[in-house]
C-alpha cells in the first residue's frame, strides 16, 4: 500500500510531546488512511470479533472476525473497480448493518468517494443527494428496493442490494459482488490493493442540514477522519475487549467515526441494535461495554429508570445509595454497585462507558449515570469537524458535567466576538476540519476563515480548555433593550420539570406588534399529568399547571429572559430526521 503523504507519525508525536495533562492513553498508533487503519487492525486483532450482526430478525447474533472484514472489503472493492467505479462517487443507504459497514469501507479504502445518505429522507431528497453527488452506484438495504427499481434504469445507476437473498430485477446483491471480487483476486487482480491514496483528496461526501436551511455537501478527507481517530482515544481509553452498542444512524458522522471506525481502529467490536423497539432486548443479548447515544435516548432511559424506582417505592433508598456512591467514586471503587445491579442490568451488566453527543444533555442525567458507577461523559462535534472537536477526558476527576468536553489534542478553539460575559461564536481549527462544502466555494469561504471553522454555536471556554455551549448564533433572540436570550438555555430550564416531555422556546411580539417577548410551546408528559391531576383532567387543568410551572422558573431568571406566553401542545413536534425540533416552523409554535 502506498500513500502520498505520511503525516500520522508527526501527528502522534506532537500529541505525546504536548504536555497535555488530560491524556489517559498513550498507546495510540499512527494511521494515515482508513485503509491503513483497517489493515493494521487486522494484523493486530485478526481473529478477534469485529462485528456482531443479526442477518435475520429471529436468529442469534453472528460474529464476524477482523480477517473476514478485510477479505470482504478487498473483494468488494475489487469488484467495484472491475465494474468501472474507480474514483467515482458511490452512495450507501440503509439500516445499521455489517453490509453497510463493508460497503462504506470498500469505497473509502480505494474505490472512490463514499456518499452516506440519511435513510429517513423522502424519496425526492434521496434521489437529489444521489444526483447532486454524481454517484454512479448505490448500495441500499431491501426496504429501498422498490424505490431504486423504479429509478435505477432511468438514472443508469449500478444498483447493489445489501442482502444475502435474491435482489430485484436489474440489481445485484452485495454477496454476489463479493464472490465476484474473490474470483478476480484469485485470478491475480491487484488493481484495488495497488491504488495510491491521497490523504487530502475528498473521500467522503455528506449531505447535511440542521433544523433550518438547505442541505450542504460536506467534503471530508482521509486525513480529516484519521486525525479524529488518533486524537480522541488519547482522552478516552478504548480497549480490545470493548463492545460498542450501535443504535444511532450510521450515516451520521458521530456514529460513523465514533461508533464504527473508532472501535475498528482500537481492536474492539461493534454490536448492531435491530432498532429502538429492540433496544433493551439487544442490550441484554450483547452486553456492551460502551454505549454512544444522543440525549434523547439517555433521557428516556433515565426517566424509565426513575419511574420504575418510584413504582417500587424505593426512591428515598436509591437516592441515599447514590449519594454514598458519589462520595465513594472518588476512591476509585464503588462497593455499592451490587446494590444498584437491578438498575444497571438494563444495560446488559457489563457497561462501563456512556457517551452523549449530538446535542447538549442535562448535566443531572450525566451525574446520575456517573453515580451509578459508569463513566458518563459527553463530546462535541459537527459534521464539518469529522465530527469530533471536544471530548471529556475519561477519568472521573476530569469530568465537568456542564461542559461538552475539552478541546481535542492538536485542535485549537477560540471564541469570536465575545461579549462581556465571554460568550461568542465557537471557532475550531485543526486537521479534522473539512475540505469545504461541495461545489459551494462562497459558503466555504464564509465558514472557514484563516483555517478557523466558524461553528455557528455560541458559548465560552474556561481556563482549562473545556467548552460550554449556550446556543446557536442564528437562534439568539435579541430583546428591545439589546439583551441576548438563548432559547436553548430556557428550554433546558423548562425541560427539567417532570411535567415536560419536550419544549420549544421562540420569540413573539407583544400585542402592539412591537417589542419581542419570549414564548414557549410545551408538550407535557402524560404519565406525570395523570399522577398529579388524575386521569379525568381537562385541557384547562393542564394549561394552568404548566403555566404555574413556568411562573416558578420565571422567578429564578432575570426579567429580560422571562417567558410571557405559554402554549400547551399534545401532538408531536415537527422534527428533522435526527429528531431535533424544527426551529422557525410555524406549526411548532401552536
Amino acid at each position: 500500500m502506498k500513500y502520498t503523504t505520511g503525516y500520522a507519525n508527526d501527528f502522534i508525536r506532537d500529541i505525546r510531546e504536548s504536555g497535555d495533562k488530560y491524556i489517559v492513553d498513550r498507546s495510540i498508533r499512527p494511521v494515515n488512511t482508513v485503509k491503513e487503519m483497517l489493515e493494521t487492525s487486522v494484523l493486530a486483532y485478526g481473529d478477534n470479533t469485529a462485528f456482531w450482526q443479526k442477518f435475520k430478525g429471529d436468529e442469534e447474533y453472528r460474529q464476524i472476525s477482523y480477517k473476514q472484514v478485510l477479505e470482504d472489503v478487498n473483494a468488494l472493492g475489487t469488484a467495484l473497480i472491475a465494474a468501472g467505479k474507480k474514483g467515482e462517487a458511490v452512495a450507501v443507504i440503509g439500516e445499521n448493518s455489517y453490509f453497510w459497514a463493508i460497503s462504506y469501507l470498500a469505497v473509502i479504502c480505494g474505490a472512490g468517494v463514499v456518499v452516506p445518505i440519511d435513510k429517513e429522507l423522502g424519496e425526492n431528497d434521496i434521489m437529489g443527494c444521489i444526483e447532486n453527488s454524481g454517484a454512479s452506484c448505490v448500495f441500499f438495504s431491501p426496504k429501498f428496493e422498490k424505490m431504486f427499481g423504479a429509478a435505477g434504469g432511468e438514472k443508469e445507476l449500478m444498483l447493489v442490494e445489501m442482502t444475502e437473498g435474491n435482489p430485484g430485477e436489474g440489481m445485484t446483491s452485495i454477496t454476489s459482488l463479493i464472490e465476484e471480487g474473490r474470483r478476480l483476486i484469485e485470478d491475480g487482480s491487484t488493481e484495488y490493493s495497488d491504488i495510491e491514496i491521497d490523504v487530502d483528496e475528498m473521500a467522503v461526501l455528506l449531505f447535511t442540514s440542521g433544523t433550518t436551511g438547505a442541505s450542504k455537501g460536506v467534503m471530508l478527507s482521509n486525513r480529516n477522519i484519521c486525525c479524529n481517530l488518533m486524537s480522541a482515544p488519547h482522552y478516552l481509553e478504548v480497549k480490545e475487549t470493548d463492545l460498542f452498542f450501535s443504535v444511532l444512524p450510521i450515516h451520521h458522522t458521530y456514529e460513523c467515526t465514533c461508533g464504527f471506525l473508532m472501535p475498528l481502529y482500537r481492536g474492539a467490536s461493534i454490536g448492531y441494535c435491530q432498532g429502538l423497539k429492540y433496544l433493551q432486548k439487544n442490550l441484554k443479548e450483547l452486553k456492551p461495554t460502551i454505549f454512544l447515544g444522543v440525549p434523547l435516548i439517555f433521557e428516556k432511559l433515565y426517566g424509565a429508570i426513575w419511574k420504575n424506582i418510584r413504582k417500587q417505592g424505593k426512591e428515598k433508598a436509591v437516592r441515599g445509595l447514590l449519594a454514598a456512591s458519589k462520595v465513594l467514586s472518588f476512591t476509585g471503587r464503588n462497593p455499592l454497585g451490587f446494590l444498584l445491579k437491578d438498575i444497571t442490568a438494563v444495560f446488559g451488566g457489563r457497561l462501563r462507558v456512556i457517551i452523549s453527543g449530538g446535542a447538549a444533555i442535562d448535566p443531572q442525567i450525566l451525574e446520575f449515570f456517573n453515580d451509578l458507577g459508569f463513566l458518563a461523559i459527553q463530546g462535541y462535534g459537527l459534521t464539518e469537524c469529522s465530527p469530533m472537536a471536544a471530548l471529556t477526558p475519561g477519568k472521573k476527576k476530569y469530568i465537568k458535567n456542564s461542559s461538552v468536553g475539552h478541546v481535542l489534542p492538536m485542535d485549537e478553539v477560540k471564541i469570536e466576538d465575545a461579549g462581556e460575559d465571554g460568550i461568542g461564536e465557537i471557532c475550531i481549527r485543526g486537521d479534522n476540519v473539512m475540505l469545504g462544502y461541495y461545489e459551494n466555494p462562497e459558503e466555504t469561504a464564509s465558514t472557514i476563515v484563516d483555517g478557523w471553522f466558524h461553528t455557528g454555536d455560541l458559548g465560552y471556554v474556561d481556563d482549562d480548555g473545556y467548552i460550554y455551549i449556550t446556543g446557536r448564533k442564528k437562534n439568539v433572540i435579541i430583546t428591545p433593550n439589546g439583551k441576548n436570550v438563548y432559547p436553548e438555555e430556557l428550554e433546558y430550564l423548562v425541560s427539567i420539570s417532570d411535567l415536560v416531555e419536550e419544549c420549544y422556546v421562540w420569540p413573539v411580539n407583544d400585542e402592539n406588534g412591537q417589542n419581542k417577548q419570549i414564548a414557549v410551546t410545551v408538550k407535557p408528559d402524560k404519565e406525570e399529568l395523570d399522577r398529579r391531576l388524575g386521569t379525568g383532567h381537562s385541557v384547562s387543568d393542564v394549561e394552568k399547571l404548566i403555566a404555574h410551572e413556568i411562573d416558578i422558573i420565571n422567578e429564578t431568571i432575570p426579567s429580560f429572559k422571562k417567558i410571557s406566553k405559554v402554549v400547551v401542545r399534545f401532538r408531536e413536534f415537527d422534527k428533522t430526521t435526527s429528531h431535533k425540533i424544527k426551529r422557525y416552523e410555524e406549526d411548532n409554535r401552536n
